[in-house]
C-alpha cells in the first residue's frame, strides 16, 4: 500500500509540474506574440533612416523616460541584482546605488549637449570637429565592443530564466536535451528574436517594446515587493532577520564585506586587492552610464533638448523606485527561497527573483498552480526585460556599424538612406550571431557582474572622448582616437587577464589559468588611462580647429542647426 501511495503522490506531483509548465509556456508565448505584433506595426511606420535610427524624433519626454528605464532596467537589474542581494546581502545593493547615481553624471554632463550636437550615433558628436574616418572607425569599434559585453549579460540571463521556466535543472532533460544544451538553445532563440525586433521594427519598434516592458517590470516588482512585505506583516526588521538567518551567514549578511572588500586573515595583499576591486567597481558603475552607446542614442529620439532633460528626470524617478524594490526582492528571496535552492538552480543566483515569485504564488494564490502562474507572469516580465534591452543594444551597435563605418568611412558619405538602413539590418544579424556564440561561454557569471564590466569598458573608452570633445577646446582627432582605443584596449586586456576569464571556479574558462591581473573590475586603471591617452594624443598633434569648436559649442548649448 505504501508503494502504491508513493507512486500516486509522484504521479500527482508530476501532473502538477506538467500543468504548471504548460501554463508558463503559454503565457511566455503570448508575450512574445504581443511584442512581435508591436514590432510589425512599428515597421510600417519606419520609412526613413531617421525613423530607423531615432524613431522619427517623435517621442515625448515621458515616453523616452519610460523607454530609457526599460533600456536600463535590464536583466542585470531584475535578475542579477536580486540574485547578488539574495546570496551576499548588503554588498549586492552596491550595484543598485552605483547604477542610480550614474544617472546624475548622464543628466549633468551629456544628455542635453549630446542631443543637441549629434544626429544618430555617439560618433556624430565625436567626429564633428575631427577628421571623420579615423574617429568614426574608432567609435564604431568601441560601440560594438561595449554592446557585446552588455549583450552577454542579457543572453546569460535569458538562458537561466528559461531553464527555470521549463524546469530544466542539472541532470534533467527537456525535449531530449540535457540542461546545458537546453540553455544553449534558449540563448540562440533569444538572439534570433532580438535580431527580428531590430531588423523589422528599428528604433520605433524597440522603443515601444521598451515602454511596455517598463510598465510590466515596475508592476511585477511592485506586486512582489508588497507580497514579500505582507508575508512579514510589513516589518522590515523581521524580513532582514529571516534573510540573515536563512543565508547561513548570520549578521555578516547584513554588513559590508561578504563579497566585496573581503578581509583575508593573514593575507594583507589579497585584502588590499579586494578593497581596491570594490573601489574600481564603484567608479565604473558611476561613470559607465554616460558612455553606454545604447543609452546615448536614446537622447536623439526626442524633438527638443528640454524633452531630453525631462526624459532623464523621468528615467531617474522610475529607475530609483525600481532599485529600492530590488531590496525587497533580494532579501525576500534570501528569506523565502534560501541560498541553497537558488544556487541549485543557477550558481550565479540569476534566478532568485523568479524563484521568489514562485514561492509567493504558492503562499498567496493557492498552492502549486498559483506559484506556477506568478512564476510565469514574472518570468514573462523578465523575458520582456531581456528582449527590450538586447534589441536596444543591437540597434546601437548595428546603427554605428552602418552609419559610422559603412556610410561615412567606406562610402565617404556617398550612399543612400535605403542602403544605409539595409546595412544596419545585416549588421544586426552579424552582431547577434557573435553575441550568441560568446554568451554560451559566459553562463557561469552573474549578469549584474557582466554589466559592470560593460560599464567599465564604456567609461574607459567612450566617456573620455565624449567629455574632451564637448568641453576641451584643444581636443583633436589624434586625441579622440587615442582616448577611445587606449581606454578600450586597456579595459578589455585587463579583463582578459583577470579572474573573470580564467583562473577561478567561476571564470568563463575555469579549467584554464592565464590570469595575472588581480582585480575583477578594471575601471580604476583603465578609466584614468583612457583620459591620459586622450590628453597625450591631443598634445602630440598640432591639429586644432578653433572655429569648429565654437560651432560645436553653440550647437551643444542651443541646438541650433543640430538636425
Amino acid at each position: 500500500m505504501k508503494t502504491v501511495h508513493a507512486v500516486e503522490t509522484f504521479l500527482a506531483a508530476e501532473a502538477g509540474d506538467h500543468t504548471a509548465r504548460n501554463l508558463t509556456i503559454t503565457l511566455f508565448l503570448v508575450f512574445v506574440a504581443v511584442t512581435l505584433a508591436i514590432t510589425i506595426w512599428a515597421s510600417r511606420q519606419t520609412k526613413t533612416a531617421t525613423d530607423f535610427y531615432a524613431g522619427g524624433r517623435s517621442f515625448s519626454g515621458f515616453q523616452n523616460g519610460m523607454a530609457i528605464g526599460g533600456d536600463y532596467m535590464s536583466a542585470a537589474s531584475f535578475l542579477g541584482i536580486a540574485g547578488i542581494i539574495a546570496l551576499y546581502g548588503y554588498d549586492g545593493f552596491l550595484y543598485s546605488i552605483g547604477f542610480l547615481v550614474a544617472w546624475l553624471v548622464a543628466l549633468l554632463l551629456v544628455a542635453e549637449l549630446l542631443r543637441n550636437s549629434g544626429r544618430y550615433t555617439m560618433a556624430d558628436v565625436l567626429a564633428f570637429r575631427m577628421r571623420q574616418r579615423p574617429v568614426r572607425t574608432a567609435a564604431a569599434v568601441s560601440t560594438i565592443t561595449v554592446s557585446i559585453f552588455y549583450l552577454l549579460a542579457q543572453m546569460v540571463g535569458a538562458g537561466a530564466l528559461v531553464a527555470l521556466l521549463l524546469g530544466i535543472r542539472p541532470g534533467t532533460t527537456f525535449l531530449g536535451m540535457d540542461a546545458s544544451t537546453a540553455k544553449v538553445a534558449t540563448i540562440i532563440m533569444v538572439g534570433a528574436l532580438m535580431i527580428i525586433y531590430v531588423t523589422v521594427g528599428g528604433m520605433k519598434g524597440t522603443t515601444y517594446v521598451q515602454i511596455v516592458k517598463a510598465f510590466l517590470l515596475m508592476g511585477g516588482a511592485l506586486l512582489m515587493t508588497i507580497l514579500v512585505l505582507a508575508k512579514f506583516n510589513f516589518n522590515l526588521s523581521a524580513l532582514l532577520g529571516q534573510a540573515a538567518e536563512a543565508s547561513g551567514k548570520g549578521s555578516a549578511f547584513l554588513e559590508p564585506g561578504l563579497r566585496y572588500g573581503v578581509e583575508v586573515a593573514g593575507n594583507s595583499t589579497q585584502t588590499f586587492y579586494n578593497k581596491v576591486d570594490l573601489l574600481s567597481l564603484g567608479i565604473a558603475l558611476v561613470l559607465g552610464t554616460a558612455g553606454l552607446p545604447h543609452i546615448l542614442i536614446r537622447f536623439y529620439t526626442v524633438p527638443t533638448a528640454k524633452a531630453a532633460r525631462k526624459s532623464v528626470l523621468w528615467a531617474i524617478g522610475i529607475i530609483g523606485t525600481f532599485y529600492l524594490l530590488t531590496l525587497a526582492l533580494g532579501f525576500g528571496a534570501a528569506a523565502l527561497v534560501g541560498s541553497q535552492a537558488i544556487t541549485a538552480q543557477d550558481k550565479a543566483g540569476n534566478t532568485a527573483a523568479p524563484q521568489l515569485a514562485e514561492a509567493l504564488g504558492i503562499d498567496f494564490f493557492g498552492g502549486d498552480l498559483g506559484g506556477a502562474a506568478l512564476l510565469a507572469i514574472i518570468a514573462a516580465v523578465a523575458f520582456a526585460t531581456i528582449l527590450a534591452v538586447v534589441a536596444g543594444l543591437t540597434l546601437a551597435s548595428s546603427s554605428s556599424l552602418a552609419h559610422d563605418f559603412y556610410a561615412n568611412v567606406l562610402k565617404r558619405g556617398d550612399t543612400s538612406e535605403r542602403q544605409e538602413v539595409r546595412v544596419a539590418r545585416i549588421s544586426a544579424l552579424v552582431i547577434g550571431a557573435v553575441s550568441i556564440a560568446l554568451s554560451i561561454y559566459a553562463q557561469n557569471l552573474n549578469v549584474a557582474f557582466l554589466v559592470a564590466l560593460a560599464f567599465a569598458v564604456a567609461a574607459s573608452g567612450n566617456l573620455p572622448a565624449i567629455l574632451y570633445s564637448l568641453f576641451w577646446r584643444r581636443f583633436n582627432t589624434s586625441g579622440a582616437v587615442w582616448a577611445i582605443y587606449g581606454g578600450l584596449l586597456s579595459a578589455v586586456l585587463l579583463v582578459f587577464f583577470s579572474p573573470v576569464v580564467s583562473g577561478a571556479a567561476t571564470s568563463m574558462f575555469p579549467d584554464h589559468d592565464w590570469q595575472w591581473f588581480p582585480l575583477s573590475n578594471p575601471g580604476i586603471l583603465s578609466i584614468p588611462f583612457g583620459f591620459l591617452c586622450g590628453w597625450i594624443g591631443t598634445v602630440i598633434s598640432k591639429e586644432h580647429d578653433e572655429d569648429k569648436y565654437a560651432e560645436l559649442e553653440v550647437r551643444a548649448l542651443t541646438g541650433a542647426g543640430a538636425h
